[in-house]
Protein backbone atom coordinates (compact mmCIF):
# COMPACT_ATOMS: atom_id res chain seq x y z
CA UNK A 1 0.00 0.00 0.00
CA UNK A 2 1.29 3.26 -1.05
CA UNK A 3 1.79 6.18 1.48
CA UNK A 4 -1.17 7.92 -0.53
CA UNK A 5 -3.53 5.34 0.21
CA UNK A 6 -2.67 4.42 3.70
CA UNK A 7 -3.30 8.68 4.17
CA UNK A 8 -6.73 7.88 2.27
CA UNK A 9 -7.38 4.90 4.25
CA UNK A 10 -7.13 7.17 7.50
CA UNK A 11 -9.28 9.92 6.24
CA UNK A 12 -11.88 7.36 5.38
CA UNK A 13 -11.51 5.63 8.89
CA UNK A 14 -12.01 9.42 10.55
CA UNK A 15 -15.44 9.44 8.81
CA UNK A 16 -16.39 5.85 10.33
CA UNK A 17 -15.39 6.19 13.79
CA UNK A 18 -18.60 6.50 15.66
CA UNK A 19 -20.61 5.40 12.76
CA UNK A 20 -22.27 2.30 10.97
CA UNK A 21 -19.86 0.69 8.89
CA UNK A 22 -20.69 -2.22 6.34
CA UNK A 23 -19.60 -3.80 2.87
CA UNK A 24 -21.63 -3.58 0.03
CA UNK A 25 -20.99 -5.07 -3.29
CA UNK A 26 -17.26 -4.19 -2.92
CA UNK A 27 -17.95 -0.68 -1.10
CA UNK A 28 -18.46 0.65 1.92
CA UNK A 29 -21.15 2.35 3.76
CA UNK A 30 -21.12 4.89 6.43
CA UNK A 31 -24.68 5.42 8.22
CA UNK A 32 -25.63 6.80 11.33
CA UNK A 33 -29.37 6.64 12.67
CA UNK A 34 -28.92 9.12 14.85
CA UNK A 35 -27.25 11.69 12.67
CA UNK A 36 -28.86 11.00 9.49
CA UNK A 37 -28.57 14.77 7.86
CA UNK A 38 -24.94 14.49 8.54
CA UNK A 39 -22.89 14.03 5.27
CA UNK A 40 -19.18 12.47 6.82
CA UNK A 41 -21.85 10.29 8.92
CA UNK A 42 -24.13 9.07 5.95
CA UNK A 43 -22.19 8.35 2.84
CA UNK A 44 -20.58 5.46 0.59
CA UNK A 45 -16.81 5.37 -0.26
CA UNK A 46 -14.86 2.70 -2.24
CA UNK A 47 -17.99 2.66 -5.47
CA UNK A 48 -16.35 0.81 -8.12
CA UNK A 49 -19.30 -0.73 -10.44
CA UNK A 50 -18.21 0.30 -14.10
CA UNK A 51 -20.51 -1.48 -16.49
CA UNK A 52 -24.28 0.27 -16.65
CA UNK A 53 -25.79 -3.12 -15.31
CA UNK A 54 -23.49 -2.88 -11.99
CA UNK A 55 -23.92 1.12 -11.71
CA UNK A 56 -27.84 0.58 -11.93
CA UNK A 57 -27.54 -2.50 -9.24
CA UNK A 58 -25.27 -0.17 -6.82
CA UNK A 59 -27.29 2.90 -7.00
CA UNK A 60 -30.28 1.03 -6.32
CA UNK A 61 -28.91 -0.57 -2.79
CA UNK A 62 -27.45 3.04 -1.64
CA UNK A 63 -31.19 4.06 -2.17
CA UNK A 64 -32.53 0.83 -0.03
CA UNK A 65 -29.71 1.41 2.63
CA UNK A 66 -30.10 5.30 2.75
CA UNK A 67 -34.02 5.44 2.40
CA UNK A 68 -34.22 7.47 5.93
CA UNK A 69 -31.78 10.20 4.43
CA UNK A 70 -32.36 13.19 2.54
CA UNK A 71 -29.58 12.93 0.46
CA UNK A 72 -27.03 10.46 -1.47
CA UNK A 73 -23.28 11.27 -1.47
CA UNK A 74 -20.13 9.50 -2.82
CA UNK A 75 -16.72 9.96 -1.70
CA UNK A 76 -14.58 9.88 -4.93
CA UNK A 77 -10.79 9.52 -5.55
CA UNK A 78 -8.32 8.50 -7.84
CA UNK A 79 -9.07 4.70 -7.18
CA UNK A 80 -13.13 5.39 -8.15
CA UNK A 81 -13.94 4.59 -12.04
CA UNK A 82 -14.84 6.81 -14.72
CA UNK A 83 -17.93 5.40 -15.24
CA UNK A 84 -19.40 5.37 -12.15
CA UNK A 85 -18.35 9.31 -11.63
CA UNK A 86 -19.76 9.93 -14.81
CA UNK A 87 -22.94 8.59 -13.68
CA UNK A 88 -23.43 10.94 -10.60
CA UNK A 89 -22.63 13.80 -12.79
CA UNK A 90 -25.36 12.75 -15.26
CA UNK A 91 -27.80 12.37 -12.41
CA UNK A 92 -27.21 15.97 -11.39
CA UNK A 93 -24.97 15.37 -7.79
CA UNK A 94 -23.39 18.35 -6.86
CA UNK A 95 -19.38 18.48 -6.87
CA UNK A 96 -17.27 19.69 -3.48
CA UNK A 97 -13.51 18.99 -3.49
CA UNK A 98 -11.07 18.31 -0.40
CA UNK A 99 -7.64 18.84 -0.20
CA UNK A 100 -5.36 16.20 1.43
CA UNK A 101 -2.08 17.44 2.67
CA UNK A 102 0.87 15.45 4.43
CA UNK A 103 3.43 16.31 7.09
CA UNK A 104 6.61 14.12 6.92
CA UNK A 105 8.86 15.62 8.79
CA UNK A 106 9.03 18.85 11.33
CA UNK A 107 6.21 21.88 11.27
CA UNK A 108 8.29 24.50 9.32
CA UNK A 109 8.27 28.70 10.43
CA UNK A 110 8.41 29.95 13.94
CA UNK A 111 8.16 27.82 17.08
CA UNK A 112 4.18 29.30 18.46
CA UNK A 113 3.44 31.15 21.55
CA UNK A 114 2.64 29.60 24.93
CA UNK A 115 -1.31 29.39 24.89
CA UNK A 116 -3.36 27.31 27.42
CA UNK A 117 -3.89 23.84 25.72
CA UNK A 118 -6.41 21.36 27.35
CA UNK A 119 -7.86 18.26 26.27
CA UNK A 120 -11.75 17.83 26.45
CA UNK A 121 -12.62 16.07 29.28
CA UNK A 122 -15.79 16.93 31.18
CA UNK A 123 -19.77 17.87 30.51
CA UNK A 124 -18.46 21.30 30.79
CA UNK A 125 -15.62 21.13 28.36
CA UNK A 126 -18.09 19.99 25.69
CA UNK A 127 -20.62 22.78 26.47
CA UNK A 128 -18.07 24.94 25.95
CA UNK A 129 -16.69 22.94 22.28
CA UNK A 130 -20.01 23.17 21.30
CA UNK A 131 -20.53 27.01 21.64
CA UNK A 132 -17.39 27.42 19.87
CA UNK A 133 -19.07 25.18 17.09
CA UNK A 134 -22.31 26.73 17.16
CA UNK A 135 -20.24 29.95 15.77
CA UNK A 136 -18.24 28.08 13.33
CA UNK A 137 -21.40 26.73 11.39
CA UNK A 138 -22.77 29.92 11.07
CA UNK A 139 -19.92 31.43 9.87
CA UNK A 140 -19.60 28.17 7.42
CA UNK A 141 -23.13 28.96 6.45
CA UNK A 142 -22.85 32.22 5.46
CA UNK A 143 -20.22 31.98 3.56
CA UNK A 144 -22.05 28.91 1.37
CA UNK A 145 -25.22 31.95 1.56
CA UNK A 146 -27.24 28.94 2.54
CA UNK A 147 -30.15 28.71 5.43
CA UNK A 148 -29.76 25.68 7.40
CA UNK A 149 -31.31 24.78 10.64
CA UNK A 150 -28.93 24.86 13.80
CA UNK A 151 -30.13 21.12 14.86
CA UNK A 152 -27.74 20.17 11.28
CA UNK A 153 -24.88 21.47 13.67
CA UNK A 154 -26.10 19.68 16.65
CA UNK A 155 -26.19 16.17 15.05
CA UNK A 156 -22.85 17.01 13.76
CA UNK A 157 -21.66 17.79 17.34
CA UNK A 158 -22.95 14.51 18.50
CA UNK A 159 -20.78 12.44 16.08
CA UNK A 160 -18.04 14.19 16.88
CA UNK A 161 -18.39 13.43 20.81
CA UNK A 162 -18.68 9.55 19.54
CA UNK A 163 -15.42 9.67 17.85
CA UNK A 164 -13.47 10.58 21.42
CA UNK A 165 -11.59 7.87 21.78
CA UNK A 166 -9.80 7.82 19.93
CA UNK A 167 -9.86 11.18 18.75
CA UNK A 168 -8.60 13.66 21.32
CA UNK A 169 -10.44 17.43 21.10
CA UNK A 170 -8.55 20.38 22.15
CA UNK A 171 -9.45 23.64 23.03
CA UNK A 172 -7.30 26.53 23.85
CA UNK A 173 -7.84 29.51 26.26
CA UNK A 174 -7.60 33.28 26.35
CA UNK A 175 -7.73 34.29 30.15
CA UNK A 176 -9.38 30.70 30.64
CA UNK A 177 -12.02 31.66 28.09
CA UNK A 178 -12.06 29.23 25.86
CA UNK A 179 -11.14 30.84 22.24
CA UNK A 180 -9.75 27.48 19.65
CA UNK A 181 -10.63 23.82 19.11
CA UNK A 182 -8.87 21.34 17.20
CA UNK A 183 -8.25 17.74 16.71
CA UNK A 184 -6.02 14.82 16.41
CA UNK A 185 -6.14 11.32 15.76
CA UNK A 186 -3.17 8.30 15.50
CA UNK A 187 -5.08 7.26 12.73
CA UNK A 188 -4.18 4.37 10.49
CA UNK A 189 -0.95 2.34 9.82
CA UNK A 190 0.87 4.57 10.75
CA UNK A 191 -0.37 8.01 9.31
CA UNK A 192 -2.22 9.66 12.01
CA UNK A 193 -4.76 12.94 10.96
CA UNK A 194 -5.09 16.28 12.74
CA UNK A 195 -8.41 17.93 11.27
CA UNK A 196 -11.23 20.90 12.01
CA UNK A 197 -9.51 23.93 13.54
CA UNK A 198 -11.92 27.02 14.40
CA UNK A 199 -10.67 30.27 15.82
CA UNK A 200 -13.19 33.08 17.15
CA UNK A 201 -13.08 35.78 14.98
CA UNK A 202 -11.69 38.13 17.55
CA UNK A 203 -9.00 36.24 18.89
CA UNK A 204 -7.27 35.42 14.64
CA UNK A 205 -4.22 36.26 13.76
CA UNK A 206 -2.54 35.82 17.33
CA UNK A 207 -0.67 32.39 16.64
CA UNK A 208 -3.36 30.39 17.87
CA UNK A 209 -3.71 28.26 15.15
CA UNK A 210 -0.67 27.52 14.89
CA UNK A 211 -0.02 26.58 18.60
CA UNK A 212 -2.96 24.01 18.03
CA UNK A 213 -1.38 22.58 15.01
CA UNK A 214 1.93 22.07 16.62
CA UNK A 215 -0.10 20.56 20.05
CA UNK A 216 -1.89 18.50 17.99
CA UNK A 217 0.81 16.68 15.72
CA UNK A 218 2.89 16.19 18.70
CA UNK A 219 -0.28 14.81 20.34
CA UNK A 220 -1.08 12.34 17.50
CA UNK A 221 2.78 11.34 16.93
CA UNK A 222 3.26 10.57 20.36
CA UNK A 223 0.35 8.24 20.07
CA UNK A 224 2.21 5.93 17.14
CA UNK A 225 1.47 8.11 13.98
CA UNK A 226 4.47 9.19 12.05
CA UNK A 227 3.37 10.67 8.72
CA UNK A 228 0.00 13.49 9.61
CA UNK A 229 -2.66 14.45 7.05
CA UNK A 230 -4.74 17.31 7.18
CA UNK A 231 -7.97 18.60 5.04
CA UNK A 232 -8.59 21.80 3.68
CA UNK A 233 -11.34 23.34 1.93
CA UNK A 234 -9.76 24.53 -2.10
CA UNK A 235 -11.68 27.68 -1.82
CA UNK A 236 -10.48 28.73 1.71
CA UNK A 237 -7.46 30.51 2.68
CA UNK A 238 -6.23 27.64 5.50
CA UNK A 239 -4.48 25.15 2.76
CA UNK A 240 -1.99 27.99 2.16
CA UNK A 241 -1.25 28.45 6.12
CA UNK A 242 -0.96 24.46 6.27
CA UNK A 243 1.28 24.80 2.78
CA UNK A 244 3.37 26.73 5.18
CA UNK A 245 4.29 24.75 7.97
CA UNK A 246 5.52 22.11 6.14
CA UNK A 247 2.34 20.15 5.22
CA UNK A 248 2.63 18.91 0.98
CA UNK A 249 -0.77 18.73 -1.01
CA UNK A 250 -0.83 14.63 -1.50
CA UNK A 251 -4.58 14.12 -2.78
CA UNK A 252 -7.80 15.91 -4.09
CA UNK A 253 -11.28 13.53 -2.76
CA UNK A 254 -13.86 14.88 -4.19
CA UNK A 255 -17.69 14.50 -2.35
CA UNK A 256 -20.64 13.90 -5.34
CA UNK A 257 -24.05 15.01 -3.03
CA UNK A 258 -27.61 15.14 -4.22
CA UNK A 259 -30.25 16.59 -2.28
CA UNK A 260 -33.76 14.76 -2.25
CA UNK A 261 -35.63 17.26 -1.03
CA UNK A 262 -35.14 19.82 -3.72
Amino acid sequence: MTLTDRALATNAGNFALGNEVFELLGATFLRSATSPDIYDANHVADARPTTTARIEEFLAAVDREYKAAKHRRFEVDYRTPPEFVARLVLEGYDREDGLLSLLEGELLGPAPKEFAIRPLETEADWEAYWELMLQDWREHIARQKRKVSDEIARQMFETKRLKQPPVQYFMAYVRDKPVAYFNSWAGIDGVGQVEDLFTLQKFRKRGIARALIHHCVADARAKGAGPVIIAADPKDTPKGIYAGMGFRPMAVQSHYTKHLDG
